[in-house]
């Protein structure tokens, strides 16, 4: 019989707090059992929310997903991404949210290559506050679910991440999800401020290039 997880472990593997998947078992979302009073959840379920969020977090990557797992970094930013759209009171989480999420996570790759290309923060804040403006009703506590969009954005990183023989998913490659996501509003401002596929594309093999040769290789420390 598979072992069963707490609750502190789920919110481990998710990075949310205690509290959120307590929400989420509250609301249905996550399947739990009550053991002597405590919440004990299955990996089979725990991958299912996993699965239903359509973001590519795996339970025990292997050779057959090398490119399921997140990078540290890359799930602070999209935890950062759930706590701007719950900022701006927006019922989902856009690629908007993402690209302010990631340009906030300075010390990523997909920051790095932002602020190469003379990107500023404010700049594109102030854009993405014009273009969505922030909503007049709180939503609820917890972790609101991707767009459509920003689901798309995650598979199109999973495939630039393939493309580049990477083993993880960093922030580098959620960058370049969100130009590929053409629809996506973190798109449209990032090509108003310059940025294309291409450039970006480029500038990530610089700066891993570059990092390779002063430390440890990306792909062993996970951390972009």
């Amino acid at each position: 019989m598979e072992r069963l997880l707490t609750t502190e472990e789920v919110a481990e593997l998710l990075r949310i707090d205690p509290v959120t998947v307590r929400r989420l078992v509250t609301r249905g979302e996550l399947v739990a059992y009550r053991i002597a009073g405590e919440y004990r959840f299955t990996p089979a379920g725990v991958e299912n929310f996993v699965e239903s969020q359509r973001v590519v977090v795996s339970m025990a990557p292997g050779p057959n997903h090398p490119f399921a797992k997140f990078t540290e970094r890359a799930r602070k930013v999209l935890s950062l991404a759930n706590e701007e759209a719950y900022r701006y009171r927006h019922d989902g989480v856009d690629t908007e949210h993402v690209l302010l999420a990631i340009m906030s996570e300075w010390e990523g790759v997909g920051a790095r290559v932002l602020n190469r290309l003379q990107v500023q923060p404010s700049d594109v804040r102030a854009q993405i506050e014009t273009l969505h403006p922030a909503g007049e009703q709180p939503v609820g506590d917890g972790q609101l679910e991707m767009t459509q969009q920003g689901k798309a954005s995650i598979e199109l990183a999973v495939q630039e991440a393939r493309s580049l023989g990477h083993h993880y998913l960093g922030t580098e490659h959620l960058l370049l999800g969100l130009l590929r996501e053409e629809a996506g509003l973190a798109s449209q401002v990032l090509l108003k401020s310059g940025v294309t596929l291409e450039k970006a594309r480029e500038l990530v093999k610089q700066v891993l290039a570059a990092k390779q040769t002063t430390s440890t290789p990306e792909s062993e420390q996970h951390s972009a």
